[in-house]
């Protein structure tokens, strides 16, 4: 065979008997070795373009190609390189480039709600000439995982001791189905978590209607925003019952007059990053007494509490400004029966604290919750409807 003829042959093609193209037969176009690097990636293109709306596979190919395994096999190693030096799929810088784009590009969204959750904070504040202070203090409610009969004491007793703030001292949402943790999507009942809380936070107001409510931002809520940022499928949940969903329509902070402290970055990504990022989410009541989620901001050597770890702790310190000072880890209001942890170890608890801002001295009276409890005297018991399984 000529040069020439052999230069007029196409894929798929022999000279045959009488020195004329014919076509190979089957097993000739599966094994012929004069298969170039060009022709295979020609020839995938081809069948992409026969069909673009299939996913050609490895399989798919050796059903369907005239091209052996081993043929292509010895110019890309695997099929994942030849389809990327066909040119239907990306390298993996050109990947990997794509990745950042989209990474980046999802960060205008995420910045314009971390910047609009930082503006809630001081949209309903109640100051008073008081020199005496009283803030009551709860953590980890976790919604509809709220011990019942911790809910009543608490709500109870800020109708009764009508304090200066309530502090709620983040995680008053759960919402598994935005946490690590794994549930079964069938189980998801998000719009009745969100109405539970929305539901105490009214009982808070209508039981003080003069307090000045703070929420600050836990690393539940923090997961909450952060689908709320992306548009996740898990909030579409919501999304299908509540229109227009934005952090004061999710928590009712106009209705209920309520402030959010959320200085956290939404654009952290390891659990690392996101644990730093929810250090910055605290506040300082009258220069005396710090209220943060994690109780590891003890650090700032200022009289306060936190919370997260659903255990009562205390650390008793000297500062040259306030004197002989606690720092408190509360207690939560979630029910002991967790079956994610061991909920066994766990107290259930609030704090109220009482402050002469004069002299920026407190004093703390945790209150610490079995089936009984006191609060100022007042005696509570638990009730059989309020005994959790």
């Amino acid at each position: 065979m000529t040069d020439e003829k052999a230069a007029d042959l196409r894929p798929g093609e022999k000279i045959g008997a009488r020195g004329r193209p014919v076509p190979l037969s089957e097993r000739e176009r599966k094994f012929r070795k004069d298969w170039t690097k060009d022709d295979c990636t020609k020839h995938l293109r081809e069948m992409q373009e026969r069909d673009p709306d299939t996913f050609i596979s490895r399989n798919f190919f050796r059903a369907n190609s005239e091209i052996s395994d081993a043929t292509w096999n010895q110019f890309f190693g695997t099929f994942e390189e030849f389809r990327k030096g066909a040119g239907l799929q990306l390298s993996r810088h050109a990947h990997s480039i794509e990745r950042h784009i989209a990474r980046h590009a999802s960060f205008d969204l995420i910045d314009e709600m971390s910047e609009g959750k930082r503006n809630y904070a001081g949209l309903y504040l109640k100051p008073n000439r008081h020199r005496f202070k009283t803030l009551l203090a709860c953590s980890d409610i976790h919604d509809l995982d709220c011990d019942p009969f911790w809910r009543r004491v608490f709500i109870d007793a800020v109708e009764r001791i009508k304090p200066d703030v309530i502090c709620i001292n983040g995680d008053l949402f759960d919402l598994p189905e935005f946490s690590k943790y794994n549930q079964d999507p069938r189980d998801w009942k998000p719009m009745q978590r969100v109405d539970w809380c929305r539901d105490f936070l009214r009982d808070c107001r209508i039981a003080s209607p003069d307090s000045q409510i703070d929420l600050i931002e836990g690393n539940h809520e923090f997961r909450l925003f952060r689908h709320l940022a992306e548009q996740t499928p898990a909030l579409k949940v919501i999304l299908s019952e509540l229109h227009g969903l934005d952090i004061p329509g999710l928590f009712k902070l106009h209705d209920f007059e309520v402030n959010f402290i959320g200085q956290a970055d939404l654009k952290a990504w390891t659990e690392k990053d996101i644990r730093a990022e929810l250090r910055r989410n605290y506040k300082v009541y009258w220069d005396s007494v710090l209220a943060c989620h994690y109780p590891s901001r003890r650090n700032l050597r200022i009289p306060g509490f936190g919370g997260h770890h659903h255990k009562h702790e205390c650390w008793p310190f000297h500062n040259p400004i306030y004197g002989a000072c606690e720092f408190h880890q509360m207690g939560a209001g979630h029910c002991r029966a967790a079956d994610f942890t061991d909920g066994e170890a766990w107290h259930l608890g609030f704090m109220g604290v009482h402050v002469d801002t004069a002299k920026r001295q407190s004093v703390f009276e945790y209150i610490q919750l079995q089936d009984h409890a006191v609060v100022g005297g007042e005696f509570y018991t638990r009730t059989k409807a309020e005994v959790m399984a």
